[in-house]
């Protein structure tokens, strides 16, 4: 039986970044996810991203400018992928269309934050761990979080279907608070993954309510 073919969407910067595409790449060679993964895709034609998908032996490829409908269906298609996974992809996905396989259905994401009220434009990556720690000194909240959900128009707006509350310490600094949040999505985003692209945890790709987890299965968690 052939595995779930998985394109993975990951920015990184011009030096650095990708870790947790390479972490999919070695769990599926041996250990919690159960995929292909076929190729990586960043907007930096030789930053960090392309170092990890070089030293791994995985495809890379440049998706310079304009980030459209156009040029994401045409990824889609030819790669052959079966599911889309945004791991540090920051711009906006556009082209979901359900008479194609680069659908709502089948583009996931991991968000460093707690969702709704630290995602959207312009939330991402360390912008999020300053939003945070910002909140936690005013007394709203006491824990972040990893998130994972589905992919609909709009930054951060599909159904969560994954989210590990991390508690946060009175001396954390967005970056410290940084490190353990990439820590977790290390070890969590694999597993999740693969519960996704197997048909584990799925919906419609248009209604919220009809999300479906397996029995017995936590959307909400804490570490």
């Amino acid at each position: 039986m052939n595995k779930p073919k998985i394109l993975v969407f990951a920015s990184g910067t011009t030096e650095g970044g990708g870790s947790g595409f390479e972490k999919l790449v070695e769990t599926s060679r041996g250990g919690a996810l159960d995929a292909e993964i076929i190729a990586v895709v960043s907007n930096y034609a030789n930053g960090g991203v392309r170092k990890r998908a070089d030293k791994l032996g995985i495809s890379f490829i440049h998706f310079p400018k304009p980030w459209d409908a156009k040029g994401y269906q045409r990824l889609a298609r030819e790669t052959g992928a079966d599911f889309f996974a945004l791991s540090g992809w920051l711009k906006l996905v556009t082209g979901l269309d359900p008479k194609t396989p680069f659908n709502s259905k089948t583009v996931f994401n991991i968000h460093p934050g707690p969702l709704p009220k630290f995602g959207g434009a312009g939330m991402y990556g360390h912008f999020v761990h300053e939003a945070v720690i910002d909140a936690f000194k005013r007394g709203e909240i006491e824990y972040s979080a990893i998130s994972m959900h589905f992919v609909t128009e709009g930054y951060d707006r599909g159904p969560v279907f994954f989210k590990l509350n991390i508690k946060i310490n009175g001396d954390d600094t967005p970056d410290s608070l940084g490190q353990r949040i990439n820590q977790a999505e290390h070890q969590w985003q694999p597993i999740i993954t693969n519960m996704v692209v197997n048909g584990q945890i799925r919906w419609d790709g248009t209604s919220h309510d009809s999300l479906e987890v397996p029995e017995g299965y936590s959307i909400e968690n804490f570490e």
